[in-house]
């Protein structure tokens, strides 16, 4: 088989450890020299390939794609930008194989979430129809870990860990200060449609410490929440609540949408905290504070998981065996063996069954009351946020590095996403 170059974007919001997917799969591809030539990143992701503005990994050096491993964001740059149909936009993928075929690319990694998988997928059937076949990976990354087959994906388990650590801490300061100050901390944290971070929040089940978590999957009930704060209040002298961007009336509405719609299509999200505030200050009274997670969460490298940075590494460099084998259309899993001690290995699910589906927090994963988690959510978050993966620190701060992100010389006219 001829050797061809391959393509590597970073697609929607990054994470704490998609950089270790990248590294993962840069180092692994440059094994292969017999199978893959270069590796071209997509500047901005796969907007990169629309406007063929590609960059070269391999004026890298080995030291600093070895540091991706430690470094949060998107080294390339990301973006929030959907295919759509061939039917309804066949001149995007029309410009993607004139790009691919310009540059002698035969591997497509898309490193992103569940409209990323969807991506893929279009890119894979698509690319043989338009004449020059593909084989397109899906990496798996996302915080709010929705994918469906893969046991957890690479981001969440990072910002599982830092939800838990934040609101621990800050519970305890909520409770220094209660007897005459703040009562109240509401926490809010990202999750349009599933709870999988907040229900990290309930991590601190075994702290004596009053949590309440509004899950998306759950409707609320104000009476009931209120009833229940006021409760924890009384006993405990304050009370922590964990709410989940996605949180939503019995009709459906968001209590944080805001009107407007993001690049994908979904309601803009942000400001569930403080309404969640006001109601208590409203019908109890209670001083408060309150606090959005939004960017610190999943960009809190410093207190990253180590068996996320390990398995979004081993996930990068799955794709590249899966490609090398010759495998289309697919995505590495992560499949777990036993909680105790924690065992998983590395499997691989079909694009099709991937691709426009999203894993919800399961029942049996949230307390009856409907406000914390159950001990087997707890089982299964634990494993995820094990072990501490400290970068370097230089002066204080941690050494992140910036690549060079040099272009590759452009051989196509302009193209206007």
């Amino acid at each position: 088989m001829a050797k061809k170059n391959a393509f590597y974007a970073q697609s929607g919001g990054v994470t704490a450890v998609i950089n270790a997917s990248a590294c993962g799969l840069i180092e692994t591809a440059r094994k292969h020299k017999d199978t893959i030539g270069k590796v071209y990143a997509g500047r901005n992701g796969i907007i990169g390939a629309l406007t063929e503005d590609l960059i070269d990994t391999t004026k890298e050096s080995v030291a600093d794609i070895a540091a991706l491993r430690f470094t949060p964001s998107g080294a390339f740059g990301s973006c929030r930008y959907k295919l759509k149909s061939l039917e309804a936009n066949k001149r995007e993928y029309e410009r993607l194989i004139a790009v691919f075929k310009a540059h002698n690319i035969g591997y497509f990694f898309y490193n992103g979430g569940g409209d990323s998988a969807d991506t893929c997928f279009k890119v894979s059937q698509l690319s043989e129809a338009l004449g020059y076949p593909v084989q397109a990976i899906h990496v798996p990354k996302t915080i709010d870990n929705d994918l469906p087959i893969t046991d957890c994906c690479p981001g969440f388990g990072s910002v599982a860990k830092y939800v838990a650590v934040s609101t621990l801490e800050a519970s305890f300061d909520v409770k220094s200060m209660a007897k005459t100050s703040t009562k109240i901390f509401v926490l809010e944290v990202m999750g349009r449609h599933a709870g999988w971070i907040a229900a990290a929040g309930g991590l601190l089940i075994d702290h004596n410490i009053p949590v309440v978590i509004l899950f998306p999957e759950v409707v609320f009930d104000q009476k009931k929440f209120l009833a229940r704060v006021d409760a924890n209040v009384k006993k405990f002298g304050y009370c922590t609540i964990v709410v989940s961007e996605g949180f939503h009336y019995a009709d459906g509405r968001f209590l944080a949408e805001q009107g407007s719609t993001d690049a994908f299509g979904h309601a803009q999200l942000g400001g569930a905290a403080p309404v969640v505030a006001n109601i208590i200050k409203d019908a109890l009274g209670y001083k408060f504070h309150w606090a959005v997670a939004d960017y610190l969460q999943r960009s809190a490298r410093h207190i990253a998981s180590r068996t996320d940075v390990k398995q979004a590494y081993q996930l990068g460099q799955a794709a590249v065996e899966l490609a090398v084998k010759g495998r289309n259309a697919v995505m590495p899993t992560i499949q777990r063996l036993s909680d105790v001690p924690y065992k998983y290995r590395i499997g691989v699910a079909d694009l099709k069954d991937v691709a426009n589906v999203e894993k919800f927090m399961p029942k049996d994963f949230i307390s009856r009351d409907g406000f914390g988690i159950t001990e087997k959510c707890k089982r299964y978050l634990l494993p995820l946020i094990q072990g501490e993966d400290y970068p370097q620190y230089l002066n204080g701060l941690p050494q992140y590095v910036t690549l060079k992100n040099i272009a590759v010389p452009k051989k196509l006219a302009t193209f206007k996403v």
